[in-house]
């Protein structure tokens, strides 16, 4: 526990190259409202010294020193308004790329740009209005103690309008707090159904389905809106009441001095400076409260955010090894998603020797995706341990690993740039490999037929592109750079009898490099050139060894549905 509360501040460890924008804005506050002390200094001149002597000379000065506090103020305060936007961009520069990098990493799956959203929130915060309200609110007592020095009596009444507006705030938190955290929550998942929804546009045209998905997306809509309306009726009734409850304070102490003054204890000009003062020191709570839901909304962000890099530090610490031979070993893999009431792998274990091809065959909801997913340490095991030459790929540097292993995942997805770009993982440099890694997926004289060749931009989710090409340049970037582990999740559902071709080609010269290859598949054609089989059912290994072996003993069973293997294959 003491591992996972050390970690936690990780996020506000990244928060540090603004700590010097924020302490350069806290003394511009602390020069802002020490000029603020300017208005009720110029009335008690005016009152006390300028009225009794009737000495113009002496208004034309204080008048003259008024303003130039007052153009000092306003510079001031525009210098930490740009102060502040640059903490602003600072931490997008520092921060951001960290962010989409731990969306990426993190373990659980979501709208993984909630976390950017959620720093744009964070960061949109610093340099808003809000912020500005909390810098000038630690200054409230400045003003308060002023007053003492007034008079005590209206010091005391000053504190204790500022511990009633104090309250207030505290109340506004009470009523409003449950119904934004409520709200915000509602949003959040209105933002993952959409994102989920607009990558599936094309079904849900073609298959009408536009009117019961707007029914289901409404439904965290109207909560968000439920409660925002909720949160906002109370909020703006807390806001009335601080605001009427500061003007009314402000109008009382006048009355207040007043007496002070009728009874010789206190001069006219203290009597409007007093006035001034406390309207000063309760301007800020007022502000904040008016602000509250911006701030509920960057609280709640913070501490996703928190949570979010708290999670991708409990993953263990990340090891720098050399390029591995490709010995694959699983022992005792079992995993349970986060919600499920059952196991999607259990207690799986085998072993592949560096240069093998493993064939995963099983029906439909066998885990062999799930699998798949854990060979290339994309999720990490409830229970049991992947190595690669002994080493447990969790353990491994992200990058580190991503630098030896290949996959293909079932959804195919392409990136919104070059098609070079998309076999070469965003690290171009290296050409001839691009070209090796297209000509061994049977692609590259495909891209050359393509309007700009290896440059054609192939849209967003490769738009542009039919879905054997797809498949094949999803291909062409898990052999990318020789790998020495490529996992292949259904590399052939849309291929044609040529791409079947391409991707046999491709699995026999994968062989002959030394390379260990796992390929699932439900096509008899792909697992050919597999030297083992894994029938895998309900998450559990049911057969586990040499292709031959394995096809024999599925042979007479009705099992056999599970792979229709035609006879050439048996026999090879």
């Amino acid at each position: 526990m003491k591992k996972v509360s050390r970690r936690s501040s990780q996020f506000s460890t990244l928060l540090r190259p603004a700590v010097p924008y924020l302490a350069t804005a806290g003394a511009f506050s602390l020069a802002i409202n020490l000029l603020y002390l300017a208005g009720p200094l110029y009335m008690l001149q005016v009152y006390d010294r300028v009225v009794p002597s009737s000495s113009e000379t002496t208004l034309v000065m204080v008048t003259l020193a008024l303003l130039m506090a007052y153009a000092a103020l306003a510079g001031l305060d525009a210098m930490r308004a740009r102060v502040l936007t640059r903490a602003s961009v600072e931490l997008d520069r520092k921060i951001a790329s960290a962010v989409v990098t731990a969306s990426i990493d993190q373990p659980t799956g979501g709208a993984r740009s909630q976390s950017l959203r959620d720093f744009d929130t964070f960061r949109q915060f610093v340099s808003g209005a809000g912020i500005h309200a909390l810098f000038d609110l630690p200054w409230a007592p400045v003003y308060i103690a002023v007053i003492f020095m007034l008079h005590w009596s209206l010091g005391a009444f000053a504190l204790g309008c500022s511990v009633l507006l104090v309250l207030m705030a505290l109340l506004n938190e009470w009523l409003v707090g449950k119904q934004l955290g409520g709200a915000n929550a509602a949003a959040a998942r209105n933002y993952a159904f959409t994102e989920m929804s607009l990558r599936n546009t094309e079904a849900i045209r073609a298959m009408g389905m536009t009117p019961g998905l707007l029914e289901r997306w409404s439904t965290d809509r109207d909560q968000m809106l439920g409660r925002q309306v909720i949160a906002s009726d109370r909020a703006g009734a807390i806001h009335s009441i601080i605001k009427f409850l500061r003007l009314s304070m402000q109008s009382v102490i006048l009355g207040l001095g007043a007496y002070l003054v009728i009874e010789h204890a206190l001069t006219a000009g203290a009597m409007f400076a007093a006035s001034l003062l406390l309207g000063r020191a309760l301007q800020p709570v007022e502000q904040v409260v008016g602000a509250w839901r911006g701030i509920v909304a960057v609280r709640a962000a913070f501490r996703r955010l928190d949570r979010l890099f708290a999670a991708i530090a409990r993953q263990g610490p990340e090891l720098a090894l050399p390029k591995p031979t490709g010995k694959l070993s699983v022992e005792g893999v079992s995993y349970v998603a986060p919600g499920s009431p059952r196991p999607l792998l259990r207690n799986v274990s085998f072993e592949l020797e560096a240069g093998e091809i493993l064939g995963v065959i099983g029906p439909s909801g066998a885990g062999k995706s799930t699998l798949a997913r854990h060979l290339v340490g994309v999720l990490t095991p409830t229970a049991g341990t992947v190595r690669l030459d002994g080493a447990d790929v969790a353990a491994w540097s992200r990058n580190g690993l991503g630098a030896h292993v290949g996959y293909l995942p079932q959804d195919i997805e392409l990136f919104a740039d070059t098609v070079a770009c998309n076999i070469n993982r965003f690290q171009p440099g290296d050409d001839p490999a691009v070209l090796e890694a297209a000509r061994m997926a049977g692609v590259h004289e495909l891209i050359l037929r393509l309007s700009d060749g290896y440059n054609t931009a192939v849209g967003e989710g490769g738009a542009v592109l039919s879905g054997g090409i797809r498949q094949r340049l999803g291909l062409a970037r898990a052999v990318y750079a020789s790998p020495s582990l490529v996992v292949l999740d259904e590399p052939s559902s849309n291929l044609d009898a040529d791409g079947d071709g391409a991707l046999r080609d491709c699995l026999v010269e994968l062989k002959q490099r030394g390379v260990t290859v796992v390929l699932i598949s439900h096509r008899p054609a792909s697992i050919v050139t597999a030297d083992k089989l894994l029938l895998l059912k309900d998450g559990v290994v049911e057969l586990f060894g040499p292709r031959l072996d394995v096809l024999g003993r599925l042979a007479p069973r009705p099992v056999n549905r599970l792979v229709s293997v035609p006879a050439q294959a048996r026999s090879a």
